[in-house]
């Protein structure tokens, strides 16, 4: 076993622990308090706050997913090659305006809660995945798409057997991309009472407790390096694949 991979593997193992327990490493934060506060927060289940977290991005990051893929398959095809400067504009809708500024938007409409959340993330999601899902399905070899056609296979079976399987790779690759940005950004849906590790740091910042605020921000950014280490591990192993398709094509 790799030493990379055993590090990872130690670190999720203690990420786990941490969620499951959180009291048993109250002696880690214990410092970073003063005038006996509290070394971990209690208010809400850390478990709890940590799947809820990694639910909306999920939900976030499928959405943004069907709907970025379908538009790239649509500007593709030569009946929807006219509407390419349509979608880039609402694929950058998301990036356009901050999550903040979508939140303020949401709210009056949505209200409070983990709904306008799901919003800010799956518009702020939509551009990586649409521009690696467009860059994936322009770039394929020509050779493997013509003797697709030669052997008599029709559109449908030309994108789901062959351009999306060897685009793949290229999509993951922007999948990655959004999944991380939406675990940091999910912690300010807090902020309209959605259910995320938000909660924590920001009870940390309203009662000046240090510890909180970096349990809050270490369980973020440590399942923002796995997730985008395992999704990378997934990617070189469907690059790997495709690299062995397009020889035996």
């Amino acid at each position: 076993m790799k030493p990379g991979l055993i590090i990872r593997l130690v670190i999720l193992a203690l990420l786990v622990a941490f969620i499951v327990t959180p009291e048993s490493f109250a002696w880690v934060f214990q410092p970073l308090t003063k005038n006996g506060q509290p070394a971990i927060y209690t208010q809400n289940s850390l478990m709890n706050l940590t799947l809820s977290h990694l639910t909306i991005v999920a939900i976030a990051t499928i959405a943004s997913t069907l709907l970025a893929v379908g538009l790239a398959i649509l500007v593709t095809r030569p009946f929807g090659a006219e509407f390419l400067p349509l979608s880039r504009s609402l694929a950058n809708i998301g990036q356009t305006f901050p999550p903040v500024a979508v939140l303020a938007l949401a709210v009056p409409v949505l209200g409070f809660g983990t709904a306008p959340t799901l919003v800010a993330l799956f518009l702020y999601g939509l551009l990586p995945i649409f521009e690696n899902a467009l860059t994936g399905l322009t770039t394929l070899p020509p050779t493997v798409t013509e003797a697709a056609r030669g052997v008599g296979m029709t559109d449908r079976q030309r994108l789901l057997g062959v351009e999306l399987p060897l685009a793949t790779p290229v999509i993951l690759a922007g999948i990655r991309l959004s999944v991380v940005i939406s675990v940091a950004t999910a912690t300010i849906g807090s902020t309209v009472a959605a259910s995320t590790l938000g909660e924590v740091i920001i009870a940390g910042l309203l009662s000046n407790n240090i510890a909180f605020i970096a349990q809050g921000g270490l369980v973020v950014g440590v399942m923002a390096v796995l997730i985008y280490d395992a999704l990378s591990a997934l990617e070189r192993v469907l690059m790997a694949r495709t690299g062995q398709r397009r020889l035996q094509s």
